[in-house]
């Protein structure tokens, strides 16, 4: 089986738009890239169309799946942006991953240009990290993460926060970033994918304004203005220094800033990760060598970049329910 893509990108500078809704910017800077089968993103790389779309307003490219890093020639595909990174026509370039691959990548990655990469792992006990991956191994990721350290990359740990799961590790998580020197985002779990029943979705949900109200009774939260395009909220601990993230799609909706969209392998481009809505750019892609129909529908899509997400978890009289529940799952469009 062969590995696809998925391009997350932050595109389009507001003024190549058209006029959006009074009140409402639509702007789009970071795209993200997802895994999947092989197609959209390396068909844009060869057909030299990652120039247009940084000529769009794309300025950072971030991919991210699945793991990425398992695609065959993987290499071969960040080679080929990095290009874009000497010309001047991105600003970054970066991965998300499950860590598994990073001894093995993260110096040739460095070397391209990567500076900075996001790691997902909600625990650091062996066990649990076996049953929730399915494949464990969490000290092959513990030495990935420390290869990209040595590489001079600039590492940040998302954990998805999940009561009943990772709820006793809060604390042993951040001690634990706070000694390597990463940065670490908490995530809310978002009501992606039909394998899971409503209740059960429920009783994973642990909202962060509580995980943030633990936290505080053991450090000092500095709230911080800095604001990245992306949904997360910055405190930093007085205590250690570190920085924590919080992105809570269901508690505080961040949607009125976010700047991305994600690109799927297959040419599939989705304006907002809480909605179906989606622009197939496989057609005009195909249908022409000439960047104009390319370069229109990338353009009419984000003019229709919604205001926000419909997630919401409620119990009422008893029944769970989820409402904004998306059927695809986050490895189809990536995080």
């Amino acid at each position: 089986m062969r590995h696809a893509l998925t391009l997350a990108l932050v595109a389009l500078a507001a003024p190549a738009l058209a006029a959006p809704p009074a009140g409402f910017e639509r702007r789009a800077d970071e795209v993200r890239a997802a895994r999947g089968v092989p197609g959209m993103a390396i068909a844009i790389v060869e057909d030299g169309r990652t120039t247009l779309i940084a000529g769009l307003g794309v300025r950072k490219l971030r991919i991210t799946g699945g793991e990425p890093l398992v695609r065959r020639g993987i290499l071969t595909f960040f080679e080929a942006m990095s290009r874009h990174l000497q010309s001047g026509a991105l600003q970054e370039l970066t991965l998300t991953t499950n860590g598994s691959q990073l001894a093995k990548f993260a110096a040739p990655l460095a070397a391209l240009g990567v500076r900075r990469i996001n790691v997902s792992l909600d625990t650091l006990d062996a066990d649990k990290f076996t049953r929730i991956t399915r494949w464990g191994r969490l000290p092959q990721v513990l030495d990935g993460i420390t290869a990209a350290r040595n590489a001079g990359l600039a590492v940040k740990i998302n954990a998805v926060a999940l009561k009943g799961f990772n709820e006793d590790e809060l604390f042993t998580l951040t001690d634990w970033c706070a000694a390597e020197g990463h940065d670490l985002t908490f995530i809310e779990v978002m009501p992606m994918g039909e394998d899971m029943d409503d209740a059960l979705r429920l009783d994973q949900y642990w909202p962060l304004r509580d995980l943030r109200a633990r936290l505080a009774e053991r450090f000092t939260l500095i709230d911080l203005d800095e604001r990245t395009g992306g949904p997360a909220r910055y405190v930093r601990l007085q205590e250690t220094g570190q920085k924590i993230g919080f992105i809570t799609p269901l508690t505080h909706n961040f949607c009125e800033s976010c700047n991305r969209v994600r690109l799927t392998c297959t040419g599939q481009l989705y304006m907002c990760l809480g909605q179906e809505d989606m622009a197939d750019l496989r057609a005009p892609l195909r249908s022409s060598a000439e960047d104009a129909p390319l370069n229109d529908a990338i353009r009419a899509a984000i003019a229709r970049k919604p205001k926000g997400h419909d997630f919401d978890y409620s119990r009422r009289a008893g029944t769970a329910k989820v409402s904004g529940q998306i059927t695809r799952h986050m490895s189809h469009t990536g995080g």
